[in-house]
């Protein structure tokens, strides 16, 4: 891995020069998905059958997944990862409660009553990738916020294999978490499917999930017809430690993002120089050992680095200008430096809490904001499944003793309108 040293440079442009992965538009890829979404919305289910005969390469007759799909996909999985999955979900659920927010509404001056309103969303999309691989994960980490939220229905999409055949471990994921709509489409006519409705699919009011850049970039243009929950791009990984840590589960951990993607990024930053090295050699031992090497040989190349800083706080410094989706803290006694910490998705404390725990199991959420978007927006939630209503409510001595300040407002607005509702209250119509 490249190791750079931070002293004297704009800690900016180092993030900037080394790990910016932004797409330029493709104008390409946005014409192709806006033709797929207009002619999904102008033929439904014909548009679909001809979108999956081309991209996966089979004809569907039915989309939904039937009970005897499901029944298959258990028994293939087994009992045994069932019980993992009960036992994720059970994690996830616990954490996610803890989440729900609730109606309030009271007296907060003389005559006035002001409150919030909280409303679940009433139908949801879920996109879980598949195809050539499945993400039980991605179903839980996806359907149980939702759950949690009392969403009123829940409607999953997942890509056939050349079977025609949903992958049973999202399926399975599927059953344990208790969603029954179960549609074989990919790719951004799925996506176009859940925003417009066909014949099969019902629409709904809000996409979530991960997907390719034809599924992100539908989903960016879908928005405003539904909601979405985020445009994920590569996963990342930044983790601060010094020479008290071993370099062996740096290595690991930093690889653990490599496998993910050829753009996915691992990042190290630290203030000791010959740990830097240290790691570095391990990464080397250890990625020949892995079945995805390829694709981390090409991960690390891109976007793989140590960065070696002063001090711990120039490293923190660096880590909150590069906003990880996951950060891992590997110095003694990481729950000292949470509050320094401003941008991460997820942050990960201690040399026994490796990103892959909050990956599958642990309970927090791993739909996590990418690309430094950490820096303003948060991992999926219950409240990414709700909507707040205010609640307002004045008696007419309330209404009195402000309109004079309402009506001023509205008048330097120059909406007379406005001031003319209050007034005609407190003359008495007059």
């Amino acid at each position: 891995m490249r190791i750079i040293e931070i002293k004297g440079n704009d800690k900016k442009e180092l993030v900037k020069k080394y790990l910016d992965r932004t797409d330029n538009p493709n104008p390409e890829i946005e014409s192709s998905v806006a033709d797929i979404l207009k002619k999904v919305r102008q033929s439904g289910d014909e548009a679909l059958r001809y979108y999956t005969k081309g991209f996966d390469r089979v004809d569907i007759g039915e989309f939904k997944v039937s009970e005897e799909e499901i029944e298959e996909a258990l028994s293939i999985v087994g009992d045994e990862f069932i019980e993992v999955l009960k036992s994720a979900y059970k994690n996830i659920y616990d954490f996610h409660k803890k989440q729900v927010e609730t109606t309030w509404f009271e007296e907060m001056r003389d005559g006035v009553r002001l409150g919030q309103k909280i409303t679940p969303i009433e139908r949801v999309g879920i996109y879980v990738p598949g195809g050539t691989a499945g993400y039980p994960s991605t179903v839980l980490m996806t359907a149980v916020p939702a759950v949690v939220a009392n969403v009123g229905s829940i409607t999953m999409v997942s890509p056939p294999n050349r079977d025609g055949k949903i992958d049973p471990y999202i399926l399975s994921a599927a059953y344990v978490s208790g969603v029954k709509d179960i549609y074989k489409v990919g790719g951004a006519q799925a996506v176009a499917a859940l925003a417009y409705g066909t014949e099969s699919i019902p629409s709904v009011d809000k996409i979530v999930g991960p997907g390719n850049i034809f599924v992100a970039t539908a989903k960016r243009q879908v928005f405003g017809t539904v909601g979405i929950d985020m445009i994920a791009g590569p996963s990342e990984i930044g983790i601060l430690a010094d020479k008290n840590a071993d370099p062996k589960y740096v290595a690991a951990d930093l690889l653990s993002q490599a496998e993910h993607d050829v753009k996915a990024a691992s990042i190290l930053i630290t203030e000791d120089m010959d740990f830097a090295n240290s790691v570095s050699e391990e990464v080397e031992i250890l990625k020949n050992k892995l079945k995805r090497n390829e694709i981390v040989d090409q991960s690390l190349e891109n976007y793989g680095i140590i960065f070696v800083a002063d001090s711990k706080e120039e490293c923190i410094d660096m880590m909150n200008i590069v906003a990880p989706e996951h950060l891992e803290i590997l110095w003694e006694e990481p729950e000292n430096y949470i509050d320094r910490i401003v941008n991460a998705g997820a942050i990960f404390l201690g040399q026994y809490t490796p990103e892959p725990v909050g990956d599958y199991y642990a309970g927090p959420n791993h739909t996590l904001p990418t690309g430094g978007t950490a820096r303003f927006s948060s991992p999926l939630g219950v409240y990414d499944y709700i909507k707040r209503s205010s609640l307002l409510s004045y008696d007419r001595s309330a209404l009195v003793k402000d309109a004079n300040n309402i009506m001023d407002f509205a008048k330097n607005e120059g909406l007379t309108a406005h001031a003319a509702a209050v007034e005609v209250r407190v003359n008495n119509g007059d």
